[in-house]
């Protein structure tokens, strides 16, 4: 869609909170948000495709589209904008999805269930999420798939019936996903103690980083290190959502994981540095946690402690784990850790029966990190078991 000429787009552009309401507020656009329709198409097999895909055929321009659809051109516009595609100008290339969908957002904000800003909110966080996945379902899926079966076959002939064949359960296998992950959130939600803690609580972050990757990226070939990547990330994403944690965010080299527990965010940092050394093929691992609060927003997470694990994951030494304070004092309050091994040892003897340490925890020298202050930092790793 395209914006009228009383609106520059700015509105979308800016790096604003989102938080404002109207025509004048400022959304924000992430770095890492593409448009994913520069020009409308005319090549047949690809709008045969599209056709197939969204079961409608191009009927409207972006004008004609907003007007049937009873929103306003600048608000139909960052609807558009905010799900990734960029603007189509006066091509009629639009269908009567599209326009479902914009009366949808509209009657949520005019119903009074959404603001229009979280309306823009909702179309950029699905349009994010989708678009990731979209991109390597056909990337990675469909294009090992429709390798010709025949010599003689193009894949034009048989990309169109693969998709027909994919299509239902696809979607029927996206739709059940996507309710089995808003159950968990939801579920997370209405345990939080307050309204405060829905969007600001108290986590453990981790970051867990791949040493020498830049060198890496010099030194394999691109096949070798995509395979390498996708094998980084497959097992860090099965390791996370095995031991209870939540996956924010893979970065190639380094993914963001988050914890309810310290006691899970330790486990699932060990982890990780067991499987990455046992696997040849992998670099060294590093991994840094905080313990603190943390707001959330659009499934990612925000401030001082998600900056404080990045920053204990940079001066981490390779295949260990580096956590902060506040991350050793709650392991330590729910019995997970001793203070030191003196006082493990002390406990032992008046005990009848070991007492269930699971992790050491070593305190390290003070250091100034740029931006926090000066933090001590603790080193952490698994006790033997009794």
């Amino acid at each position: 869609m395209t914006v009228d000429d009383t609106t520059s787009g700015a509105g979308d552009r800016g790096t604003g909170s989102g938080t404002g309401s109207g025509s004048g507020s400022v959304y924000p656009t992430p770095h890492h948000e593409v448009d994913h329709t520069a020009e409308p198409t005319h090549d047949p097999l690809a709008i045969r495709l599209e056709q197939l895909i969204l079961g409608a055929e191009r009927r409207y321009t972006a004008f004609q589209a907003a007007r049937t659809a009873g929103v306003s051109m600048d608000l139909a516009s960052r609807f558009w904008r905010a799900m990734g595609f960029a603007d189509i100008g006066q091509a009629k290339a639009l269908t009567e999805a599209d326009v479902l969908a914009l009366r949808r957002l509209a009657g949520l904000v005019e119903a009074g269930l959404l603001s229009e800003p979280m309306a823009v909110q909702v179309a950029r966080s699905t349009g994010q999420t989708t678009a990731r996945l979209a991109e390597w379902q056909i990337d990675s899926f469909l294009e090992g798939l429709t390798e010709p079966p025949e010599p003689g076959m193009t894949r034009t002939e048989v990309t169109y019936p693969l998709v027909e064949l994919l299509l239902p359960e696809l979607e029927e296998f996206l739709v059940y996903v996507w309710r089995r992950q808003l159950a968990a959130a939801t579920g997370r939600v209405v345990q939080a103690a307050d309204d405060e803690e829905m969007v600001d609580r108290r986590l453990a972050v981790g970051f867990a980083d791949l040493v020498g990757f830049t060198r890496l990226t010099r030194r394999l070939e691109e096949e070798e290190l995509g395979e390498l990547v996708e094998s980084f990330e497959t097992t860090c994403a099965d390791l996370v959502a095995a031991h209870g944690g939540r996956l924010i965010k893979t970065l190639g080299d380094e993914v963001l994981y988050a914890a309810d527990e310290a006691r899970t965010a330790a486990e699932i940092a060990l982890r990780l540095i067991d499987a990455m050394t046992q696997d040849e093929t992998m670099p060294a691992l590093r991994v840094g946690i905080a313990f603190g609060t943390v707001t959330t927003r659009m499934g990612d997470v925000f401030g001082t402690t998600v900056n404080l694990a990045s920053r204990l994951t940079s001066i981490a030494p390779k295949d260990a784990v580096l956590v902060d304070g506040a991350f050793a004092e709650e392991l330590i309050r729910t019995g997970d850790a001793p203070r030191s091994e003196a006082e493990a040892a002390a406990a032992e003897k008046e005990s009848d029966e070991p007492l269930p340490y699971r992790y050491g925890l070593q305190p390290m020298w003070q250091r100034p990190v740029r931006g926090l202050g000066v933090v001590e930092p603790w080193l952490l790793s698994r006790r033997p078991t009794p």
